[in-house]
C-alpha cells in the first residue's frame, strides 16, 4: 500500500511537470489567439471593406465571391498540412514560416486592382493561414493539462472571433481617412510586431524544447472514419463562421441600406457571438465530452439551434439580422470545439494538430464550393435560398456524423489508447 501511494505521488508529480507553472502554461495558447486576432484582420479587412473596394475596382460579388473561395482552397490544401508540419517541426519554427507567408500576402493586397492580382494573393495568404488553428489546438494539448484543454483551444481559437469582431472597428476608421490600399500596409506591420514578440516567447519556460526524434510526420488517411467524423461535423457544421464573415456586411449593405460607415459602427456586434461561442462552448466540452462517449445528444442539439439563420429574410430589421448573424456564430462555434475535442480523443497526442488541419481544411472545401454559388446568388438577390441552405448543412453535417458514429468499438478504442 505504501508503494502504491508513492508511485501515485511520483506520477502526479512526473505529469505535473510535464507543464510550466503557474500563468506560464498558458502563454502559447494566448500567442496563439494574438496570431488568430492578425489572421481575422488580414482576411477580414478585405470582407469589411467589400463595399468600398467592389466600388472603386468595379469587380463584381460572383468575381469578389470566387476570390475568397480560391482563399478557402489554398486554406482547405494548408491546414492538414501546416497540421501534420506543426507536429513534426514543432511551433517555434513553424509559426516563423507561416506569419511570414502570411504578412508578404496581406501588404500584397495594397498593389492590386483586378480579379487575377486578389485571387493570387486570396490564394497564399489562405495557404499561410492554414496554420492558426493546427498551431492553436497543439498549442493547448502540448501545454495545458487534459482537464483544461478545451478551454486552452477556446482561448487559442478566440483569436479568431476577436480579430473579426475588431476589425471593422478599427480597419474601416482607417480605410475611409487613409484609402483602402493602406489598409491592408496597416495589416501587415501588425505581422511583423507578432513576430518579433514570438522570438521572444517561443522558448522555455513558455514553450518546450521540441524533440523531432519523438514524433512521426504523419498524413491525415481519408480511409480512417475517424477522419470523416471531423469533417462532417465541423466542415458542415460551422459553415456559418464563413459565410456571415464574407457576406454580412453585403447583405446588411444592399439588402438592409446600412451604409460603409454604418457598418464600421455595428458589424463588430455578431462577432462578439463568435467569441462568447469558443468560451462557452469550450466549457460545456470540458464538463459533458467523456473519453470513450459519443456526445451525440450535444451535436443533435447544435442543428436544432443552429436552423434560425433560415428565418433571415423574413425581417427588414437591420437590428434583427444583427442579432441572428450572431446567434449562427455562436452555434458554429459549437461545432468547432465539439469536433476537435472529439478528434482530439480519437487521434493519438502526436496528431493534434494534424486534427485541427483536417477539421479547418474541410471547413474551408465547403466554403470553397458554396462561396461562388451564394455570390451568385447575392447578384440575384436570391438571399432567401442562401440564409436556408446554411441552415441546411449543419443538419447534413450531424446527421452524417451520428451515422459515422455508430460503431462502439471506435469509441472503446479511443478510450483505451496511451497516447
Amino acid at each position: 500500500m505504501v508503494g502504491s501511494g508513492i508511485e501515485g505521488v511520483t506520477a502526479t508529480t512526473t505529469a505535473a511537470a510535464q507543464y510550466a507553472p503557474g500563468w506560464r502554461k498558458w502563454v502559447p495558447s494566448v500567442a496563439m489567439m494574438l496570431s488568430g486576432i492578425l489572421s481575422y484582420m488580414d482576411r477580414q479587412t478585405l470582407a469589411v471593406l467589400s463595399p468600398m473596394i467592389l466600388q472603386d475596382t468595379h469587380l463584381s460579388t460572383q468575381a469578389y465571391a470566387t476570390a475568397l473561395s480560391i482563399f478557402s482552397i489554398f486554406y482547405m490544401i494548408g491546414n492538414p498540412l501546416w497540421g501534420s508540419l506543426l507536429d513534426f517541426i514543432g511551433l517555434r519554427a513553424g509559426m516563423f514560416a507561416a506569419l511570414i507567408i502570411r504578412t508578404v500576402a496581406t501588404a500584397s493586397h495594397a498593389g492590386l486592382s483586378g480579379f487575377v492580382g486578389f485571387s493570387v494573393a486570396r490564394g497564399v495568404l489562405g495557404f499561410g493561414e492554414g496554420s492558426v488553428f493546427p498551431a492553436a489546438l497543439k498549442a493547448a494539448a502540448d501545454s495545458l493539462p487534459a482537464n483544461r484543454q478545451a478551454r486552452g483551444m477556446a482561448v487559442g481559437y478566440s483569436g479568431a472571433s476577436l480579430g473579426a469582431l475588431i476589425t471593422p472597428l478599427i480597419v474601416i476608421p482607417f480605410a475611409i481617412r487613409f484609402g483602402w490600399r493602406s489598409a491592408f500596409l496597416f495589416t501587415a506591420s501588425l505581422g511583423v510586431c507578432w513576430l518579433a514578440m514570438w522570438a521572444i516567447i517561443a522558448r522555455p519556460p513558455y514553450l518546450r524544447e521540441h524533440k523531432r526524434e519523438l514524433v512521426k510526420l504523419a498524413w491525415p488517411n481519408l480511409r480512417e472514419r475517424r477522419l470523416w467524423l471531423v469533417v462532417s461535423s465541423f466542415g458542415l457544421g460551422a459553415v456559418a463562421l464563413g459565410v456571415v464573415s464574407y457576406l454580412s456586411a453585403l447583405y446588411l449593405n444592399r439588402a438592409l441600406g446600412v451604409s460603409q460607415a454604418q457598418l464600421g459602427e455595428i458589424l463588430w456586434i455578431p462577432m462578439i457571438g463568435w467569441e462568447i461561442g469558443y468560451y462557452f462552448w469550450g466549457w460545456i466540452a470540458d464538463l459533458f465530452v467523456v473519453r470513450g462517449k459519443r456526445p451525440s445528444g450535444l451535436f443533435i442539439l447544435l442543428a436544432v439551434l443552429a436552423f434560425p439563420i433560415a428565418f433571415m429574410t423574413q425581417t427588414h430589421s437591420w437590428v434583427v439580422a444583427l442579432l441572428q448573424f450572431f446567434w449562427a456564430l455562436f452555434i458554429a462555434d459549437g461545432y468547432v470545439v465539439l469536433s476537435l475535442r472529439v478528434g482530439s480523443h480519437l487521434y493519438p497526442r502526436g496528431q493534434t494538430a494534424m486534427v485541427a488541419g483536417i477539421g479547418s481544411g474541410a471547413w474551408s472545401a465547403v466554403l470553397a464550393a458554396v462561396l461562388p454559388v451564394y455570390g451568385r446568388w447575392f447578384d440575384l438577390q436570391w438571399y432567401n435560398a442562401t440564409f436556408v441552405s446554411m441552415a441546411l448543412l449543419p443538419l447534413a453535417g450531424t446527421l452524417l456524423w451520428l451515422w459515422l458514429s455508430r460503431p462502439e468499438a471506435l469509441w472503446r478504442e479511443a478510450a483505451e489508447r496511451v497516447d
